[in-house]
């Protein structure tokens, strides 16, 4: 060990991440120490880490970060995420900031401060790559001044913002690549009844707990969309046609558009949502290249809302991957003769189990020739009636007597 360069005792060090841990570790030897001063990269206080974080005062919580991290050269990445603090004071936050802001890489942070302190405002105009910020307000945001040349990651959770703001913080970031807006507070203007967001470098945005009336992301180079616990009234997204995964889980939007170039989409993934099938189909039916299509707890908004099989089969010919829900069984014909060749994973479930649950198995199992593996997802209550014990009886025998046909095929079961 007393061989190790001291480089690699740092990199050693950095690894430990938790500040508790890192410290015993650097008192091992003078080397040791030498490495965690000059070489330490990385150094997390996370009150999940140690129990004693629970029982300090804040005052002395924070005297434990400063000197802390006053002893390290040559952090990047620092995360502070201390949930049962309702707030540090502004002094020692800034102190952390500043001391550390020339070699910081990536900052995750969580703590509210009083007076408030703009964050934003001291990690510009630095080398910062990853910023994560939770429980903070920004304001104020001078894309002139307060720029972010190499980050690449954004991410803001229960934070207090305004649309305006948001919009100049994005063009501030020239190299932003991820962004997830978590139950953000978003203020918007008397004049602004539209939050428009615009990033060309932008690939993945994960937006959860959102309520606004309008949405409009102007996004060239996006690849990932997630939409979750939202509610809208219009959003829409404006691309090239490189949108390659669309998430939608429990949502509520009355007009969703994510534009006409659908070429490049592989994973569509609907849940707890209601839609109209045709025009959300019209959305993704040039998609030739769909490879996962998954549409659980979904409820059609008007009577044309058929998912046609056929029509599946036909223009999503790539498709290996395919799951839905019961609740679509009037909505989904087993109509015609197409097969879906390349489907090698079928996922199955029903939130309230009925006799004809295992002929609506076995009419996929007839349409998937090549299946590799069937997975059945079932909610079970937990007081359960001798008619909901016989059905779920009589749909295990079904199954057993079924899979008997289909031997290559691997069966899973997973019930909640």
């Amino acid at each position: 060990m007393e061989h190790l360069p001291v480089e690699v005792i740092g990199n050693i060090l950095s690894r430990l991440k938790a500040a508790r841990d890192v410290v015993i570790a650097s008192a091992t030897c003078k080397k040791w120490r030498e490495a965690w001063r000059n070489h330490l990269h990385t150094l997390s206080f996370n009150s999940d880490d140690w129990s004693v974080y629970h029982d300090l005062t804040t005052s002395r919580l924070e005297i434990l970060i400063t000197q802390t991290i006053f002893q390290t050269t040559s952090l990047q990445c620092l995360s502070i995420l201390m949930d049962d603090v309702d707030e540090f004071s502004a002094a020692p936050v800034i102190a952390w900031l500043m001391y550390t802001r020339d070699t910081l890489r990536q900052l995750h942070y969580n703590v509210r401060t009083t007076p408030i302190v703009n964050i934003i405002e001291k990690c510009s105009r630095q080398k910062l790559e990853v910023l994560a910020l939770a429980y903070n307000s920004v304001t104020g945001v001078e894309p002139s001044y307060e720029k972010f040349p190499c980050l690449k990651s954004l991410s803001l959770s229960y934070v207090s913002i305004s649309a305006w703001d948001l919009s100049l913080l994005l063009t501030a970031c020239p190299k932003l690549q991820n962004l997830a807006l978590i139950n953000p507070d978003i203020a918007m203007s008397d004049a602004q009844a539209t939050m428009e967001l615009n990033s060309p470098s932008l690939k993945d945005i994960y937006v959860e707990a959102v309520s606004l009336d309008k949405f409009i992301l102007e996004a060239d180079s996006i690849e990932n969309l997630h939409l979750k616990d939202c509610t809208l009234e219009l959003f829409e997204l404006i691309g090239k046609g490189s949108l390659r995964v669309l998430k939608i889980d429990d949502v509520s939007v009355l007009h969703l558009d994510i534009g006409d170039n659908t070429e490049n989409l592989q994973i569509v993934d609907v849940s707890s949502f209601t839609i109209m099938w045709p025009k959300f189909y019209n959305m993704i039916s040039k998609s030739s290249n769909l490879k996962r299509l998954r549409l659980w707890g979904v409820v059609f908004d008007d009577e044309d809302g058929v998912v046609d099989l056929e029509t599946v089969s036909s223009c999503f010919p790539q498709l290996s991957h395919l799951s839905l829900s019961y609740d679509l069984k009037d909505v989904c014909g087993l109509q015609g003769s197409s097969h879906l060749e390349n489907v090698v994973v079928l996922e199955l479930g029903w939130t309230i189990i009925s006799e004809l649950f295992s002929d609506w198995v076995a009419g996929f199992l007839e349409r998937c020739p090549n299946l590799k593996k069937l997975v059945i997802f079932g909610v079970v209550s937990e007081a359960k009636s001798h008619e909901e014990c016989r059905v779920l009886a009589s749909f295990t025998s079904s199954i057993v007597w079924l899979m008997r046909k289909y031997l290559h095929v691997e069966v899973q079961f997973d019930y909640e």
